[in-house]
């Protein structure tokens, strides 16, 4: 009999080389079996082995499904990449006159006398014309951040490893949302903590699954979104802060508040002015600014500065001079006030174009966010649908991406609205509209 790994072997091939496309469905089991002479259980061992290498899916009632392309092991450490057309996984805002602005910034660095300064090394407590600057531009709210509690990464995603790596200690459990920031569950691997997935709502994560969590096994920290929550765009309102706030001080459990895309919420308090004494705050240049050129801030509670800069410098994520001397002026100068106020403006409108061509589905989107996250209606699953839309040179990222732990995945797509052009992304949302509406 001839083994089932060679058959896999070939059919692996033949879906790596394109000649079985995403999304195309394999025959069931038994009529496979025919096809090659082959066992019912020996075929049943192929799908399996195809599943377990992440080349295809299986839905139940429905049948196996070649997927949109295998996952690489190491894809959380990067933004996705893709040759799809249309990219809706990216999700880097620009605007129009950003590279004008930003170059003013940059000439007096490169005069020699200034760019020997701004080329040498520095801590992870910056510069003092960095920390003001920072503290100035976080502020807000009802929040300021005493100058003395910043550190500065190379960027957001590296501020979070420190500040978790600070306070978790290997094999410890972190608590985060059910749905999370992709990079975060890559972050618990390399640091070897365990995240434990916390019921929401509309609003956000629950206060009382926080408790519930932590009494049945001791979580070490909190890792949460509160403003604009990826992917979902849920907020919390200041009740539910308040709530959370009191659950948190009376566990002795600290919080990592990511920020990142909170400066495209206008209004709300941050979650760190309920419990300053224990929330450490995550926030960036990146979405504010430009990727390439970008600084991470970590905001530390009274008494952590020295553990948290320990654990940036430990992981080699200390933020570079240069890019921090960038930034500092940037912010200075009101070029980064002016860029957020241009975001707005271009995630509100893309927005609008989400709530025309999308009615009637069912999306979740605050309307200032630069993502949506659409649940795609039965009979549809994620992995088809991504596979659907990457047959139509559209990439978009499933919910599994987002999803933690071994529950069910949800039958959605993150749709990344910042990195195309408005009149791309209004074709790419008719399309993917089109491929809904047509059924799998």
């Amino acid at each position: 009999m001839e083994d089932y790994r060679r058959i896999a072997d070939r059919l692996a091939e033949e879906i790596l080389t394109g000649r079985l496309k995403a999304g195309e469905r394999l025959p069931p089991q038994r009529v496979f079996a025919r096809r090659r002479r082959i066992a019912g259980s020996t075929a049943g061992r192929v799908y399996g082995e195809l599943v377990r290498r992440g080349l295809v899916v299986g839905e139940v009632g429905r049948g196996t499904f070649v997927r949109a392309a295998p996952v690489p092991s190491g894809r959380a450490l990067a933004e996705p990449a893709t040759t799809a057309a249309v990219n809706l996984e990216l999700n880097y805002p620009s605007v129009e006159g950003q590279s004008e602005l930003l170059a003013g910034g940059l000439v007096p660095l490169l005069r020699a006398d200034v760019l020997g300064e701004a080329t040498r090394a520095v801590p992870a407590t910056g510069t003092a014309a960095a920390r003001e600057a920072v503290a100035g531009l976080l502020s807000g709210s009802g929040w300021r951040p005493h100058p003395e509690q910043l550190l500065f990464a190379g960027n957001a995603r590296q501020a979070i490893a420190g500040a978790l790596a600070s306070l978790v200690r290997p094999g410890g459990r972190v608590g985060v949302e059910a749905l999370t920031y992709p990079l975060v569950k890559e972050i618990a691997t390399r640091i070897g903590c365990t995240l434990v997935p916390l019921e929401t709502d509309r609003e956000g994560l629950l206060p009382g699954a926080v408790a519930a969590a932590h009494h049945s096994a001791p979580l070490a920290a909190l890792y949460v979104q509160p403003t604009l929550h990826n992917p979902t765009s849920a907020t919390m309102g200041d009740a539910r802060k308040r709530e959370l706030a009191e659950v948190v001080r009376e566990l002795g459990l600290p919080v990592v508040e990511d920020r990142i895309w909170s400066f495209l919420h206008e209004e709300g308090v941050p979650f760190a002015a309920y419990a300053p004494e224990g929330v450490h705050v995550v926030d960036g240049l990146s979405k504010r600014v430009a990727p390439g050129l970008t600084v991470g801030f970590l905001v530390v509670p009274e008494g952590r500065a020295e553990a948290a800069a320990g654990a940036l410098r430990s992981g080699g994520w200390t933020a570079g001079r240069f890019a921090l001397e960038a930034g500092t002026r940037w912010i200075q100068d009101g070029v980064v006030d002016r860029l957020v106020a241009d975001r707005r403006a271009d995630a509100a409108r893309r927005q609008r174009v989400v709530a025309e061509l999308l009615d009637g589905f069912d999306v979740r989107a605050d309307p200032s966010a630069y993502y949506a996250w659409w649940e795609l209606p039965s009979p549809w699953r994620a992995d088809t649908f991504t596979a659907a839309a990457a047959a139509r040179g559209i990439a978009v990222t499933p919910g599994s991406a987002f999803a933690v732990g071994e529950q069910g995945a949800p039958d959605a797509v993150r749709l990344g609205l910042a990195s195309v052009p408005v009149p791309v992304l209004g074709q790419a949302l008719r399309t993917l509209r089109d491929v809904a509406r047509g059924g799998p």
